[in-house]
């Protein structure tokens, strides 16, 4: 299941780009804090400043995005469709977010982690993944259309958010 996530997630995040407007491209996490470094494979200077981005090979990313996003966020535990969305929501805005999100969506104590809870509520909702899936995906929405570079990245945020359900349904119907 990761590796079809992964590749999902690899095709909305592209290859290498150092583009100044972008916080994530920078060192320090903000326009002109630190180095314009760029993003590569989805991984930004902003997330891993000592990495040399542009070098980044393929399987490094792989092996990142495995480790500390698919991992950290609990998505092996996951339905398969309802794992890309948390999964491309962790890449995107941090695991502790996307798991917050997901908490939020099933209505149950915003702590950030994959336990017990959580998982119990994720199994109670198995007929009604449809509804999950999307309160989801708009609490990102919100959190995303708030943030400053909505207005220069925004139309292709909301393009990404709109392919996932899509992309999660074929996950699903795959496994």
């Amino acid at each position: 299941m990761f590796d079809q996530a992964f590749k999902v997630v690899l095709d909305h995040e592209g290859h290498y780009s150092a583009n100044p407007a972008d916080p994530g491209n920078w060192t320090g996490g903000r326009c002109g804090a630190g180095e314009c470094r760029g993003t590569n494979w989805g991984i930004s200077a902003a997330a891993y400043p000592q990495l040399d981005i542009k070098a980044l090979t393929l399987a490094e990313a792989q092996e990142i995005y495995r480790r500390d996003y698919w991992d950290k966020a609990g998505c092996g535990k996951l339905p398969a469709a309802l794992a890309l969305l948390v999964f491309d929501a962790a890449v995107t805005s941090g695991v502790g977010r996307a798991v917050r999100w997901l908490q939020a969506a099933l209505k149950v104590p915003q702590d950030g982690v994959i336990g017990p809870a959580t998982l119990a509520a994720v199994e109670a909702c198995a007929g009604n993944g449809f509804r999950l899936c999307a309160d989801f995906q708009a609490n990102r929405l919100v959190f995303m259309a708030g943030l400053a570079t909505w207005r220069t990245f925004g139309a292709g945020w909301a393009r990404r958010l709109c392919e996932l359900p899509f992309e999660a349904l074929q996950m699903g119907v795959a496994s």
